[in-house]
This record gives structure tokens, sequence and C-alpha cells, in this order.
């Protein structure tokens, strides 16, 4: 799809933080890209490979992959980089394309900063630069190659 920044970066046109995490036929799982800034370490995302613009638009088959790399996902935040809890999130507002946003939210997070994008506002809150992105990638790769 023309103009669309997450078709893009399949095809290599972009580039964003980071290694890539998984990658098959359906779907694509790799680290949050904040354009240079320092990235929350632990917000993942997981795109759809066929432009399609929302959860509506997956087929079945679809589905069960993209399900499957959540839990598998997810549960690699929990057991390689020790997040306590794994927020979800599909939005589709900025970019018409499906992708969900997995993001950590580690232990000793306030309560008030609880939240997919509360996490952000903690001033505790581990945020690192690209080699630390590839770093917490490896481990979440490693950890769904067992």
């Amino acid at each position: 799809m023309e103009d669309c920044f997450i078709c893009a970066k399949h095809t290599g046109e972009i580039s964003t933080s980071g290694v890539t995490i998984y990658e098959d036929d359906v779907v694509y799982v790799g680290h949050i890209d904040q354009n240079g800034k320092p990235n929350y370490l632990g917000h993942i995302m997981i795109d759809l490979k066929r432009h399609a613009p929302t959860l509506a638009d997956l087929t079945i088959e679809e589905a069960k992959v993209f399900g499957v790399m959540m839990a598998r996902v997810s549960k690699a935040l929990v057991q390689s980089v020790g997040a306590e809890h794994v927020y979800s999130l599909v939005s589709g507002n900025s970019v018409p394309h499906l992708h969900m946003h997995l993001v950590a939210r580690y232990p000793n997070t306030p309560e008030n900063y609880w939240g997919p994008m509360a996490v952000y506002d903690w001033k505790e809150a581990p945020f690192g630069d690209n080699e630390e992105v590839i770093q917490l990638c490896k481990k979440i790769k490693a950890y769904l190659e067992k």
C-alpha cells in the first residue's frame, strides 16, 4: 500500500530501532521506534504483514497466527525481560495498518503509572538507546526460538 509506514517497514524502505524479533509470512514482530528519542524498553509491535486496517479485516488463519504470537511475545516479555504485566493495545488511529502494541510493565512501577502509555510518564521507567533495544530484542528472540 502506497504511503503506509508499516508496509514501508516490511519492505525495508525505512529502518526502525532494534532488530527483527520474529517474522513469517503473516506477522512481523519488532520493538517500537521513537525516531531517535530514547525508547521505552519492552514496547513491542506485532504487525500484520498484509495491508489490512483493523482486527475485523483478519482472515481466520491470520487471526490464529496473530493471537498465538501475541501470547508468545507476552510470555517472552515476562520470562526473558522481567515484565510483571503486559498491556495490549490496537488503535489504528494514526496508521491504518493492523498492528498491536504490547507494552511491558516492570516490577515496582507505581500504580498511578499503570497503563500502556502511562508507563512512559514514570521518571524511573526503563528507557534505552538503540543498543539497549537490540539487546532486549535479542533476549525476546532467543526466548521465542527455544
